[in-house]
């Protein structure tokens, strides 16, 4: 197994995912995984939970058969002033917060628009990771966001259900991968699965970081440590 933490995945409480949390943690389990990050959709993505399931997701015990179990959410980003959808005291009781654009939360507007809309939600000090900035859809200056989670030492998502989903990803997410390098950026790979059986599928963006010989050290979830490691940088001490 490349990686040790999922960092992106849905369940059924997201509306358009098919398995329950429980399923999840256990096919992490099976992969040979040693924690996994519940990152359901924010409330305004329809069909998803109300806010009030990220408050209560401290009930989930940190440890299900072994596996570390880290409470997230990709929040959706509003605005382009990048506000998302999950209320601060919420956010407070979580472990690793992605913030990303949807096209059924947010039109598609400009490139300024979009860049503007990433650095917005890469200042929210609750926020540790863009998802998915490689989406076609909202172009960026990719650069200007990656000097952003620099500075604020956020990690940059490579998303591999993009390179599936979302057309015309893959040379946007190689120009990112290519300037983290250069910047010395945080990345997490991420599966983004709604289904089991897509937990830790990283192959697309694994062969991509071995390609252009990405530093492992720079890939957050590598490892259980690397990823504690990373989140203790935004205040989360989290024992293994």
């Amino acid at each position: 197994m490349f990686l040790e933490v999922e960092t992106h995945c849905h369940t059924i409480a997201s509306g358009h995912a098919y398995n329950t949390l429980e399923e999840m943690v256990l096919e992490a389990q099976r992969k040979g995984l040693k924690g996994i990050c519940i990152t359901d959709h924010g409330p305004e993505m329809p069909g998803s939970c109300s806010s009030l399931y990220f408050y209560n997701l401290i009930v989930v015990p940190r440890k299900i058969n072994g596996i570390m179990v880290f409470r997230g959410c990709e929040a959706n980003i509003v605005d382009y002033e990048g506000r998302i959808d999950i209320p601060e005291d919420a956010l407070k009781r979580l472990d690793f917060v992605i913030a990303s654009l949807h096209d059924v939360c947010i039109p598609s507007g400009t490139v300024f628009d979009h860049t503007r809309a990433l650095i917005g939600a890469i200042k929210n000090r609750y926020i540790h990771c863009i998802g998915h900035p490689g989406n076609p859809l909202y172009e960026i200056d990719k650069e200007e966001v990656v000097l952003a989670a620099k500075e604020y030492k956020k990690a940059i998502e490579i998303n591999n259900s993009s390179f599936y989903v979302r057309e015309k990803s893959k040379e946007n997410c190689i120009e990112i991968l290519k300037l983290c390098k250069k910047h010395g950026v945080y990345i997490a790979m991420g599966s983004d699965a709604h289904y089991k059986a897509d937990i830790g599928r990283c192959e697309i963006t694994q062969k991509l970081v071995c390609e252009y010989e990405f530093p492992p050290e720079l890939i957050v979830n590598k490892s259980l440590e690397s990823f504690i490691s990373f989140l203790k940088l935004h205040g989360k001490d989290i024992e293994i």
